[in-house]
């Protein structure tokens, strides 16, 4: 675990061809429109904008993570405004599901926005019982964006494990593992500056990387970690969600991006994950 072009021959069944064809449609529209329009991405803001994180605003492909916290949700606005991706809070530990995560889920789709669904880690249950809930709640659909795993440490919570980091590791690979099989396709890390320092600097990852980095560019503050996904900002502005919001940028460009949709892998990695059989071809 720890390690504009055709269409993959598995979105061309009848069974796929009514949910991942619309959305890929959707996901060329936008660009369109995007690259279109010098007063489409402007549309969405920051209440409180570093400097320091400015070269976000530079690329290309932009989305939001969004959980209860967000309210109701104007998808459809949200979409307007040029929002490429959401990911969306789903479970927490082993018996958490988040009460607006179906309402969401079948929203942002419905409003044509690619969506994943993400998994806060608690250190305090076994990893077993939380992929186990994750599998129940959340559904493996195919057009679907591959699913995130949350690591943070709990420190807002009661629980206060004593788990050495070699244990820490064994739990997040277990919890991978699990979530890949389930999905079918390669889950992203979402970590801060606080649990790679302590447990994932120098560790050997495959997995897509999601940084939050809100004061400086990931290079700055993650060591030898490039970025898939940048959290770059908690105080965002986007219309449709009538509270703040994170925002969060790609690495890569508009091709980058419709590969990451179509195969599940990051195009940096994708050779040498394909070789595994863990991303789907590219036809």
């Amino acid at each position: 675990v720890f390690r504009s072009m055709p269409l993959p021959r598995f979105f061309r069944s009848p069974k796929l061809t009514k949910t991942v064809l619309p959305l890929a449609a959707g996901l060329a529209l936008v660009g369109v429109l995007a690259a279109c329009g010098a007063n489409y991405y402007p549309a969405k803001g920051d209440n409180k904008p570093h400097p320091g994180v400015a070269r976000a605003h530079s690329l290309p492909i932009h989305g939001i993570d969004v959980s209860r916290h967000e309210g109701n949700i104007d998808w459809r606005a949200v979409a307007k405004a040029g929002t490429r991706f959401a990911y969306i809070k789903a479970t927490d530990g082993g018996d958490y599901l988040d009460p607006n995560f179906r309402t969401n889920w079948d929203r942002a789709r419905a409003a044509g926005i690619p969506r994943g669904a993400y998994h806060f880690i608690y250190w305090c249950r076994p990893a077993s019982e939380q992929v186990a809930w994750f599998a129940a709640n959340v559904p493996a659909e195919a057009d679907a964006l591959p699913p995130v795993l949350d690591l943070e440490w709990n420190n807002g919570s009661s629980c206060k494990h004593d788990l050495t980091r070699e244990e820490v590791l064994d739990k997040v690979r277990v919890l991978l593992a699990g979530m890949e099989a389930h999905t079918g396709k390669v889950p992203v890390i979402y970590t801060d500056i606080n649990f790679h320092r302590d447990v994932l600097e120098g560790v050997q990852i495959d997995n897509p990387m999601w940084l939050r980095s809100v004061a400086a560019e990931p290079h700055e503050r993650y060591s030898n970690r490039p970025f898939t996904f940048w959290q770059y900002t908690q105080t965002g502005t986007v219309p449709g969600i009538r509270t703040e919001v994170d925002r969060n940028a790609w690495f890569g460009s508009e091709s980058d991006w419709i590969q990451f949709f179509l195969t599940g892998c990051d195009p940096r990695t994708y050779m040498r994950l394909a070789g595994q059989g863990r991303c789907a071809p590219i036809k």
